[in-house]
Protein backbone atom coordinates (compact mmCIF):
# COMPACT_ATOMS: atom_id res chain seq x y z
CA UNK A 1 0.00 0.00 0.00
CA UNK A 2 1.51 3.43 -0.99
CA UNK A 3 1.64 6.46 1.17
CA UNK A 4 -0.98 8.07 -1.35
CA UNK A 5 -3.47 5.83 -0.37
CA UNK A 6 -2.87 5.25 3.36
CA UNK A 7 -3.29 9.31 3.52
CA UNK A 8 -6.24 9.17 1.40
CA UNK A 9 -7.37 6.32 3.98
CA UNK A 10 -7.14 8.87 6.59
CA UNK A 11 -8.47 12.15 5.35
CA UNK A 12 -11.57 10.04 4.35
CA UNK A 13 -11.64 8.51 7.92
CA UNK A 14 -11.44 11.99 9.63
CA UNK A 15 -13.97 13.29 7.14
CA UNK A 16 -16.25 10.54 8.29
CA UNK A 17 -15.83 11.28 11.82
CA UNK A 18 -16.63 14.87 11.20
CA UNK A 19 -19.95 14.07 9.14
CA UNK A 20 -20.99 11.73 12.14
CA UNK A 21 -19.94 14.64 14.64
CA UNK A 22 -22.41 17.19 12.75
CA UNK A 23 -25.05 14.67 12.09
CA UNK A 24 -25.02 13.82 16.05
CA UNK A 25 -25.18 17.98 16.89
CA UNK A 26 -27.86 18.89 14.31
CA UNK A 27 -30.05 15.47 15.56
CA UNK A 28 -29.40 16.58 19.31
CA UNK A 29 -30.16 20.51 18.23
CA UNK A 30 -33.65 19.24 16.35
CA UNK A 31 -34.77 17.44 19.29
CA UNK A 32 -34.54 20.00 21.94
CA UNK A 33 -36.12 22.54 19.21
CA UNK A 34 -38.79 20.05 19.14
CA UNK A 35 -39.06 18.78 22.70
CA UNK A 36 -37.79 21.36 24.99
CA UNK A 37 -39.14 20.33 27.86
CA UNK A 38 -38.34 16.97 27.89
CA UNK A 39 -35.59 15.92 30.11
CA UNK A 40 -32.24 14.82 28.58
CA UNK A 41 -29.71 12.15 29.84
CA UNK A 42 -27.50 15.34 30.86
CA UNK A 43 -30.60 16.73 33.54
CA UNK A 44 -29.11 14.20 36.18
CA UNK A 45 -31.34 12.76 39.12
CA UNK A 46 -32.95 15.01 41.60
CA UNK A 47 -31.09 14.64 44.88
CA UNK A 48 -33.10 13.37 47.94
CA UNK A 49 -31.05 15.13 50.62
CA UNK A 50 -31.58 19.07 49.91
CA UNK A 51 -33.63 21.43 52.34
CA UNK A 52 -32.92 23.08 55.46
CA UNK A 53 -31.13 21.10 58.02
CA UNK A 54 -31.28 23.09 61.99
CA UNK A 55 -31.18 26.67 59.86
CA UNK A 56 -28.40 25.13 57.45
CA UNK A 57 -28.71 24.56 53.23
CA UNK A 58 -26.23 21.61 51.95
CA UNK A 59 -23.11 22.49 51.61
CA UNK A 60 -21.11 22.82 48.20
CA UNK A 61 -19.29 19.58 47.15
CA UNK A 62 -15.56 20.46 46.38
CA UNK A 63 -16.43 20.54 42.43
CA UNK A 64 -16.47 24.62 41.42
CA UNK A 65 -20.02 24.18 40.32
CA UNK A 66 -21.94 25.35 43.22
CA UNK A 67 -22.39 28.83 45.52
CA UNK A 68 -23.79 29.00 49.04
CA UNK A 69 -23.93 32.04 51.32
CA UNK A 70 -23.71 29.45 54.11
CA UNK A 71 -19.54 28.78 53.58
CA UNK A 72 -16.52 30.64 54.45
CA UNK A 73 -14.88 28.78 51.56
CA UNK A 74 -14.31 32.13 49.64
CA UNK A 75 -14.17 29.94 46.14
CA UNK A 76 -18.24 28.78 46.89
CA UNK A 77 -19.45 31.75 48.82
CA UNK A 78 -22.03 34.14 47.45
CA UNK A 79 -23.84 37.10 50.01
CA UNK A 80 -26.98 36.04 50.79
CA UNK A 81 -30.20 37.91 49.44
CA UNK A 82 -31.46 40.96 52.00
CA UNK A 83 -34.78 41.61 52.72
CA UNK A 84 -36.80 43.73 55.23
CA UNK A 85 -39.75 42.97 57.05
CA UNK A 86 -42.04 40.34 55.98
CA UNK A 87 -40.72 36.75 55.10
CA UNK A 88 -43.78 35.43 52.99
CA UNK A 89 -43.72 38.27 51.33
CA UNK A 90 -40.06 37.90 50.51
CA UNK A 91 -40.56 34.06 49.57
CA UNK A 92 -43.73 35.93 46.96
CA UNK A 93 -41.50 37.90 45.83
CA UNK A 94 -38.64 35.60 45.08
CA UNK A 95 -41.22 33.09 43.40
CA UNK A 96 -42.50 35.30 41.26
CA UNK A 97 -39.10 36.72 39.92
CA UNK A 98 -37.89 32.08 38.89
CA UNK A 99 -41.65 32.03 37.46
CA UNK A 100 -40.59 34.98 35.02
CA UNK A 101 -37.63 32.86 34.15
CA UNK A 102 -37.65 30.40 31.11
CA UNK A 103 -36.96 26.70 32.16
CA UNK A 104 -37.60 26.93 35.76
CA UNK A 105 -39.99 24.86 37.89
CA UNK A 106 -40.80 25.42 41.60
CA UNK A 107 -39.84 21.97 43.04
CA UNK A 108 -40.82 22.93 47.08
CA UNK A 109 -41.85 25.96 48.89
CA UNK A 110 -42.70 27.04 52.78
CA UNK A 111 -43.24 30.60 54.07
CA UNK A 112 -39.59 30.13 54.67
CA UNK A 113 -37.78 28.03 51.82
CA UNK A 114 -37.90 27.91 47.81
CA UNK A 115 -36.64 25.19 45.86
CA UNK A 116 -36.31 25.32 42.22
CA UNK A 117 -35.00 23.54 39.19
CA UNK A 118 -33.28 25.34 36.30
CA UNK A 119 -32.64 23.49 33.00
CA UNK A 120 -30.36 24.86 30.51
CA UNK A 121 -31.47 25.64 26.79
CA UNK A 122 -29.31 23.25 24.71
CA UNK A 123 -27.90 20.69 26.66
CA UNK A 124 -31.20 20.01 29.42
CA UNK A 125 -28.45 20.33 32.03
CA UNK A 126 -30.42 21.02 34.99
CA UNK A 127 -29.63 23.37 38.30
CA UNK A 128 -30.75 22.37 41.72
CA UNK A 129 -31.12 26.01 43.64
CA UNK A 130 -32.89 26.75 47.08
CA UNK A 131 -33.37 30.11 49.16
CA UNK A 132 -34.07 29.55 53.14
CA UNK A 133 -34.99 32.69 54.71
CA UNK A 134 -33.06 33.49 58.36
CA UNK A 135 -35.67 35.73 60.21
CA UNK A 136 -33.14 36.72 62.50
CA UNK A 137 -30.70 38.09 60.45
CA UNK A 138 -32.70 39.52 57.97
CA UNK A 139 -31.45 37.25 54.99
CA UNK A 140 -31.88 34.70 52.74
CA UNK A 141 -29.70 32.11 52.37
CA UNK A 142 -29.14 30.64 49.09
CA UNK A 143 -27.66 27.66 47.66
CA UNK A 144 -27.13 26.91 43.17
CA UNK A 145 -25.95 23.76 42.70
CA UNK A 146 -25.28 21.89 39.12
CA UNK A 147 -25.90 18.10 39.28
CA UNK A 148 -23.70 16.94 36.39
CA UNK A 149 -19.47 17.98 35.71
CA UNK A 150 -17.12 20.05 37.15
CA UNK A 151 -17.17 23.19 36.15
CA UNK A 152 -20.38 25.50 35.19
CA UNK A 153 -18.42 28.55 33.67
CA UNK A 154 -19.90 30.62 36.41
CA UNK A 155 -23.20 30.21 35.81
CA UNK A 156 -24.43 29.62 38.98
CA UNK A 157 -23.24 32.44 40.45
CA UNK A 158 -24.26 34.65 37.78
CA UNK A 159 -27.80 33.28 38.33
CA UNK A 160 -28.35 34.52 41.73
CA UNK A 161 -26.67 37.89 40.55
CA UNK A 162 -29.19 38.05 38.42
CA UNK A 163 -31.75 37.07 41.43
CA UNK A 164 -30.40 39.46 43.36
CA UNK A 165 -30.68 42.40 41.27
CA UNK A 166 -34.13 41.37 40.65
CA UNK A 167 -35.03 41.17 44.10
CA UNK A 168 -33.48 44.33 44.99
CA UNK A 169 -35.85 46.31 42.62
CA UNK A 170 -39.01 44.70 43.82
Amino acid sequence: MSVTQDTSKSINLSFLTLIIFVAVVIIWIGFRVLFPNLPTILAGSQPNNLGVTNGELLPCPSTPNCVTSQTEDADHFIKPLTYQGDAKKAIADLKSIINQQERTKIISESDHYLYAQFTTHWMGFVDDVEFYVNEEKEVIDVRSASRLGESDLGVNRQRIETIRQAFQSK
